[in-house]
């Protein structure tokens, strides 16, 4: 056997779908970087937590008041200055961002969890299950998703896991019709087929069959979906109806300064721009991934 011969014996593993997405999403370098801002706040958002439960200052007490101190402009001491308390705002932006996640990661994971759910059910069975459950879908999608949230957030009362639980139960909607799409496309490949042959039940055929082929529209959406949730907690803080102070976060911190605008600029324009940039750096990396899916 010649040489040539033994080298085309050699079996090469086959290039799975999922090294594909993930080589070109890597080989995007938006993503890359929108990928870094993303890492940059959870990395920071995973110290303050832990300097939070052990009670360490990060880099001063966030709720530590200084009346004689307030109002100070960025200086060497309070590097994004203090507000109207005297209170640091870089640490308190730095606590923000533990709840601005915390919501943003929960909250997708519940709309994501009932979504599938839904639209995995209403697209295999179809029929009459398939009408039912598109017909609550389509009533809630008749209410605004904001002002939902927000009288259940007002008779239920301003916690975080009330608001976490409520963005995710009211934002599943989109992730439900998406997945239905896609097993109304799956449920008639062959392989669906051989499973119903086979007398695999229906449970089995979406979890093990139909839903690992159509995780990567769905990932794309649970992406894009976190900005959003972190946007809703942002407003509902700015409204009053989020996380109850003193705990600080990026909405409650504009919240408070707005009425000094004009003296404190910087109370309105540093937690802007992170829930700016935060946001900005979902939308790209869920935009980069569903490039790098849907390309052939």
């Amino acid at each position: 056997m010649t040489a040539a011969a033994s080298i085309s014996l050699v079996a090469v593993p086959a290039d799975s779908p999922f090294r594909r997405v993930a080589r070109r999403f890597f080989a995007d370098r938006l993503a890359m970087v929108s990928l870094s801002v993303i890492l940059l706040f959870f990395l920071t958002a995973v110290v303050a937590g832990l300097c939070s439960l052990l009670d360490w200052p990060m880099p001063m007490a966030p709720n530590a008041t200084n009346l004689a101190g307030k109002l100070l402009p960025p200086n060497a001491v309070n590097w994004l200055g203090t507000d109207n308390l005297g209170r640091d705002v870089l640490s308190r932006m730095v606590a923000g961002s533990t709840i601005a996640l915390t919501v943003g990661f929960v909250a997708m994971a519940v709309s994501l969890g009932i979504g599938i759910v839904v639209g995995a059910v209403s697209g295999y069975f179809g029929g009459w299950v398939d009408n039912v459950l598109m017909r609550l879908v389509d009533a809630l999608l008749c209410f605004p998703s904001f002002f939902l949230i927000l009288s259940a957030i007002a008779l239920l009362g301003p916690n975080i896991w009330i608001i976490i639980v409520v963005i995710g139960i009211v934002g599943w909607t989109g992730t439900a019709r998406l997945v239905r799409a896609e097993f109304l496309t799956l449920r008639e490949s062959e392989y669906v087929r051989a499973a119903r042959a086979l007398g695999q039940s229906g449970g089995r055929i979406i979890f093990r069959h139909i839903l690992p082929n159509a995780f990567a529209p769905i990932f794309v959406t649970a992406v894009i979906s976190i900005p959003d949730a972190i946007l809703i907690e942002s407003g509902l803080s700015f409204l009053s109806f989020g996380v109850p102070p003193p705990q600080a976060t990026w909405g409650n911190i504009i919240a408070d300064g707005k009425t000094y605008f004009l003296d404190a600029w910087w109370l309105i324009v540093f937690p802007g721009l992170a829930i700016f940039t935060a946001s900005l750096a979902f939308y790209l990396a869920g935009d980069a991934l569903r490039r790098a899916a849907s390309a052939r």
